[in-house]
């Protein structure tokens, strides 16, 4: 068996997508670096219901608080919040939870779904493949990392115009065809 045969479908989905995507993009410029360097920490999760959501992604911040080798985490939902509204509900309670637990700068949530839209944005619409994903995902970023990074980066509050920019020339059938072709290669 192969190191590739080991790793969960649905992770190599997620990885697929970040390094085609995400860091093939440059979507997101610190990624990369993580990457290479294996610190990222993929947590599958097969929880259909908030609270049991919940409790996972509690146990991913202890996780990241006990652990200063891993840098972030991407919770993947492989059973649940397929609907992207019932993926809000779960992120807003997420964050909650983040700011009840004390993890309020020190941790940040990043989204990302399937069916991700912006307001006032068509559904089809390019922009929208900046946080379309293969599963519904919750990324947890260390804020501190984050700021450390952010603080050595030229003009950071631009990224997020850049990827829309990018992701508009690209046009919605490139990211199609790349989601497809992820589904279709990992089950």
């Amino acid at each position: 068996m192969t190191e590739k045969n080991l790793i969960a479908p649905d992770i190599l989905k997620t990885q697929q997508w970040l390094n085609e995507i995400i860091i093939g993009l440059n979507f997101c410029p610190f990624a990369k670096k993580e990457f290479v360097n294996n610190t990222i920490h993929y947590q599958l999760c097969s929880a259909k219901k908030i609270v049991s959501a919940l409790d996972e992604l509690s146990k991913q911040f202890e996780k990241l608080l006990l652990q200063p080798n891993i840098e972030t985490t991407l919770l993947v939902f492989n059973q649940g919040f397929k609907s992207f509204e019932s993926y809000l509900d779960l992120l807003d309670y997420a964050n909650e939870l983040l700011v009840e637990l004390g993890y309020e700068g020190t941790f940040q949530l990043a989204s990302f779904h399937p069916d991700y839209y912006f307001e006032g944005e068509a559904f089809d619409a390019a922009a929208n493949y900046t946080n379309r994903s293969p599963l519904p995902t919750l990324h947890v970023i260390r804020e501190a990392s984050m700021e450390k990074v952010l603080s050595v980066y030229k003009n950071p509050e631009k990224i997020p115009e850049n990827n829309i920019e990018l992701a508009e020339v690209k046009g919605a059938d490139f990211f199609k065809q790349i989601l497809k072709r992820i589904h279709q290669t990992n089950g």
